[in-house]
């Protein structure tokens, strides 16, 4: 495993880890990869052995559009889903 990245090598990357993406979203890891697993956060990944790889300012954008429709408006998982599909 590498090292661990700085703040700052983060957030002047394009893409990011799993694990950079909740230093930067203050989100759990577990809600994270549950988002990425219902196809509601895009990632690359060139083989199934390699590591998810975000862009790290559309995964930011997409977790706090999940945040406002989950606790401001109420909806449920599949209603979120449904509009992110829209």
């Amino acid at each position: 495993m590498g090292r661990k990245r700085t703040l700052d090598n983060i957030l002047s990357s394009e893409y990011v880890s799993i694990s950079e993406l909740v230093e930067l979203s203050g989100i759990r890891y577990s809600t994270i990869k549950y988002y990425t697993e219902e196809s509601m956060i895009p990632f690359e990944q060139e083989d199934t052995r390699l590591t998810r790889r975000y862009s790290r300012e559309l995964a930011l954008k997409r977790l706090e559009e999940i945040r406002v429709m989950k606790e401001e408006e109420g909806l449920t998982i599949n209603q979120i889903k449904e509009r992110l599909n829209e």
